[in-house]
């Protein structure tokens, strides 16, 4: 059983010409939804309180000041905003808290958000690496605020998750577990960067390939995962390690996606009552991303 989020919002956040996190990496699971037939959900927004649990206000605020009523403007080189870039962020942040909230009720057992754009860079002060809100830690501060207590988000997305490892340091119970291309953008997740129960980064070198990530989840992510022993499990759910993708050079396959989510739910069915919500990350060839998504929700089914 599994539910999927997503909203149109996502389509109007204009990055501009030829940047990889574009609208049509949204379209594209739109159209992959239609052709499978599988329901979505339109994902409600964030309030203002769930974000401020991982976002302090005076960001929240500086961000919404920094949105154009028109064209294009920018945090950074990489992070674009423009006049829709705001709901976007909003109904992002806002899936990974519905979803919760419809895991822990029992409505669904698993969740996936089909959301631009993606968090994960997403510092507590700092927009970046196209990311606005830190989508899954507001999701796992919400899961929180509702009664759970330890929350394990594993990162597979092929950049490190600089901004749930920063908040990851800040918060009880939230830990980060995140496997990556290293040296690679934000140059930050290395191998002697760790915080034992909190924070356990897997740097992995450019042509790493399919035997090498998957014994490094063997050896590694998943016996973390059992002795911390979650009560949610959440995953950003990066599909830019992709052998097709033009930002890294990790060499996986979708078979690899569907291999790490198969065993991530066999992990979540032992220890938090099967509940999994993954969240969209990154991924910019349209054809890898399309297929390594279809794995992914496959194995979540």
């Amino acid at each position: 059983m599994i539910a999927i989020y997503t909203h149109p919002s996502g389509l109007h956040h204009d990055t501009g010409t030829a940047h990889p996190e574009s609208p049509a990496r949204l379209q594209t699971l739109l159209d992959l939804f239609a052709e499978k037939n599988w329901p979505t959900i339109i994902a409600r927004e964030a309030n203002t309180e769930w974000i401020a649990r991982a976002h302090p206000i005076r960001h929240i605020d500086a961000l919404q000041d920094a949105m154009p009523d028109s064209g294009l403007s920018s945090i950074d080189a990489d992070t674009i905003t423009s006049p829709g870039t705001w709901d976007a962020s909003l109904h992002a942040a806002g899936a990974a808290c519905q979803a919760v909230e419809d895991v822990i009720a029992g409505k669904t057992k698993r969740a996936f958000c089909a959301m631009r754009p993606p968090g994960h860079h997403a510092e507590p002060l700092r927009a970046n690496g196209f990311c606005f809100f830190n989508n899954v830690f507001v999701g796992a501060l919400h899961a929180q605020a509702l009664g759970l207590k330890k929350i394990a988000i594993v990162d597979f997305d092929v950049h490190h998750c600089n901004g749930t490892d920063a908040m990851a340091r800040l918060h009880e119970n939230v830990y980060c577990i995140s496997s990556h291309q290293w040296p690679l953008f934000p140059g930050t997740g290395g191998p002697d960067d760790q915080v034992p129960g909190r924070v356990l980064n897997l740097p992995l070198p450019a042509g790493t390939g399919s035997q090498k990530f998957r014994e490094t989840y063997e050896t590694k992510v998943f016996p973390a995962l059992e002795d911390f022993k979650p009560d949610l499990l959440m995953i950003s759910a990066g599909f830019d390690a992709h052998r097709d993708d033009p930002l890294a050079q990790m060499e996986l396959v979708e078979d690899d996606f569907e291999w790490v989510t198969t065993e991530l739910v066999k992990i979540a069915d032992r220890h938090c009552g099967g509940r999994i919500v993954s969240v969209l990350e990154g991924g910019y060839n349209l054809d890898a991303l399309k297929h390594s998504v279809e794995s992914h929700i496959k194995a979540l089914s």
